[in-house]
């Protein structure tokens, strides 16, 4: 048997205005597949460099499917499934191919390996704003640069989804936050989510600035989502013997290592933390014990009601005008 889903596909490289809506014919779950209740979306900055061809893969054309994160309900399960039941809530774990099984629809088919449980007592909006966010955050700054207390962490691209995870990963570890974004209009709110100190980077040297906000010394994480030159010039704010994560490529020029040593310098992808179920685990406790304690406030920027929003809720993400994770409900 098939079931029919409402389904954003696209069928060549562009702008927002590629991706359309159509009707999708779904089997039933094969062998340790779920069938998921889509019930919100949260957008990713990998979503539109998947559509514009920035990505790091090439999407499968025409026909292509995207988003990596959605909170749904589990709608039927295939046989040799055990860790998920119809009616459960659960969370995608964003550790697929966007092409073949990209989440913006109202009915997904996914492995039972690519979800979650959703954190007790969370919504769907909420919680569409949580997994990927967190996990890059906890990942990047805990996992790979081993954050401690006291450690000075410089944030750029400080008001996305990930940023903002990143503020708060960092102040719950007892680490001192610095928030780099482009514009004064975000300075309160970043503020406000726990940075230590924003500097404004349309106005204001971010070495300099981070020289002088850690006395000299410089930042002894850097967590960067640009890449491109500008991970080279941020060298100059870091900290002899420094981490510099390399986890976005908001740049589409080739990355840049910094001249000054020593550094250590990491490219980071989600995959390494969400690839295993070890991984998934761990991740799922520390965001469910922040949730819990209230140390982790997912930030949702805006919510688009409906698929037929999509296109909006992209030129929304491309604009840069918007605080924290876009959400679209299903």
């Amino acid at each position: 048997m098939t079931t029919s889903a409402r389904t954003v596909l696209f069928h060549e490289l562009g702008g927002p205005d590629v991706l359309t809506v159509e009707e999708v014919e779904l089997p039933d779950p094969g062998p340790g597949e779920v069938l998921v209740k889509v019930e919100a979306l949260g957008l990713n900055r990998a979503e539109a460099m998947l559509r514009s061809g920035a990505y790091f893969y090439q999407p499968t054309l025409p026909g292509s499917r995207n988003g990596y994160e959605a909170a749904g309900e589990v709608a039927a399960v295939g046989t040799g499934v055990t860790a998920f039941a119809p009616g459960d809530p659960v969370l995608t774990a964003a550790n697929f191919n966007l092409s073949s099984h990209g989440v913006y629809g109202d009915l997904v088919l996914l492995p039972e390996t690519s979800l979650v449980p959703r954190p007790a007592g969370i919504d769907a909006v909420t919680a569409a704003a949580v997994w990927l966010t967190y996990t890059t955050a906890y990942g990047a700054l805990i996992q790979r640069a081993g954050l401690a207390a006291g450690d000075r962490v410089l944030i750029t691209g400080a008001s996305s989804g990930a940023g903002t995870a990143a503020i708060q990963v960092a102040r719950r570890a007892g680490a001192v936050p610095i928030a780099a974004t482009r514009t004064e209009a975000k300075r309160q709110a970043l503020l406000d989510l726990g940075a230590e100190h924003v500097v404004v980077t349309d106005r204001e040297d971010l070495t300099k600035e981070t020289r002088r906000l850690t006395d000299g010394r410089g930042a002894d994480i850097i967590m960067d989502a640009i890449g491109g030159p500008v991970f080279r010039e941020l060298g100059e704010a870091a900290a002899e013997d420094a981490t510099m994560i390399s986890y976005g490529w908001l740049s589409e020029q080739p990355i840049e290592l910094p001249r000054n040593w020593p550094v250590t310098v990491h490219g980071y992808s989600n995959f390494t933390l969400t690839g295993t179920a070890d991984g998934r685990r761990r991740a799922a406790d520390y965001i469910g014990s922040g949730l819990t304690d209230g140390t982790l406030r997912p930030v949702v920027g805006e919510v688009f009601d409906g698929l037929d929003r999509i296109r909006d809720a992209h030129r929304l993400m491309e604009s840069n005008r918007h605080t924290g994770k876009i959400v679209v409900q299903v």
